[in-house]
């Protein structure tokens, strides 16, 4: 759908983070206050993924500035998973543009589980997200490279950019994967029956199965996500990654579907797009301000790190990151003024 008056320039207005010493203080207090919760379950349907220490827990802000604040097990290497699907989207986008992209992937939620065949089905082949399963593969096929050995060099680049370091694939977790992802080989042979990929199928597949095994730490996620929070420029190594509209349209993408089926309730609740993966990660950006970056293996029921969301939520308050709060601008004319049903002012 074109939507009139996206062709005028784009105006930026966002807020700023507290000093260094608040948010270093916060970080710390966010990482105390839930490294004791007990709840969620390490993911197992990924045979490696069983054997994450239940307690590992790290909490990291990212800076659009470029300071970096860290609690916890925040050096800890885990595999990136789904959260890569988003920095393969926004790499997609850099080399196809808006429009390209959006046709071929599209950005509603489909409401159901990461990885629905029926969300397929339903939609005459077309993948109706990058955040899913069959979009992410989508996406990851439309990768720039004549090879899939090119387009997995590619995917890898791009990360590492977005990390501001080299990032190794999970040898251990590549295997346990390739072994087990029956399901997303049958998605995209679905997928090729509908004509919406443009490469091998088991081709792609693997590409993605690799990009999802790619090792992180809960810093480079706040990087990778102060990099889309900074106009498409890394905050650390000052190097630019992508345009600012590719970061504005992956955001957009992020804010209604990179919480899978709870990302209305998370949006409603916490206010950042963000997205999670089920290694126990979770990014959240707050537009030109920076990131959150968190790792904790317990997941709740939809995948979801659970220290992750709440140590989230917590920092979104306490740092005022919700891109949907606001304050009046003016005080109150007086203690019975009183906002009416069409939003003017009655005293």
């Amino acid at each position: 759908m074109k939507v009139e008056g996206t062709d005028v320039a784009q105006e930026v207005s966002t807020g700023t983070l507290p000093g260094w010493d608040r948010v270093e203080h916060l970080v710390t207090d966010a990482h105390d206050r839930f490294r004791d919760d007990a709840d969620g379950e390490v993911a197992d349907y990924i045979p490696v993924l069983a054997e994450a220490d239940p307690g590992w827990f790290g909490v990291c802000v990212a800076e659009s500035g470029g300071d970096v604040h860290v609690a916890g097990d925040t050096d800890v290497e885990f595999s990136v998973q789904s959260i890569s699907k988003a920095f393969v989207y926004a790499l997609v986008c850099q080399a196809f543009g808006h429009e390209g992209v959006l046709e071929r992937i599209g950005v509603n939620n489909t409401g159901l589980p990461f990885s629905s065949v029926m969300a397929v089905e339903l939609n005459s082949g077309h993948p109706m997200n990058p955040m899913v399963n069959a979009g992410a593969i989508a996406t990851t096929a439309m990768m720039p490279g004549s090879t899939s050995a090119e387009q997995w060099e590619n995917v890898r680049r791009g990360l590492s950019a977005f990390a501001g370091r080299p990032l190794e694939l999970d040898r251990a977790v590549y295997r346990s994967e390739s072994g087990t992802n029956m399901r997303n080989k049958a998605i995209a042979r679905l997928l090729e029956s509908y004509g919406r990929l443009p490469v091998d199928p088991l081709e792609a597949v693997d590409v993605y199965t690799r990009q999802c095994a790619l090792r992180v730490d809960a810093r480079d996620l706040a990087v990778m996500g102060a990099t889309l929070a900074d106009g498409g420029v890394n905050p650390v190594t000052g190097e630019c990654i992508v345009s600012a509209q590719v970061c504005r349209d992956t955001l957009a993408v992020l804010a209604s579907t990179g919480m899978y089926e709870r990302s209305g309730e998370w949006l409603f609740e916490i206010g950042l797009p963000a997205k999670s993966g089920v290694s126990g990660g979770i990014v959240a950006v707050a537009p030109g301000k920076g990131a959150i970056g968190t790792f904790s293996p317990p997941l709740d029921d939809a995948g979801n790190s659970v220290r992750g969301q709440r140590a989230t939520a917590y920092l979104s308050r306490a740092l005022g990151l919700n891109v949907f709060a606001s304050a009046a601008r003016v005080p109150r004319r007086g203690a019975d003024h009183q906002v009416s049903r069409h939003g003017t002012g009655t005293a």
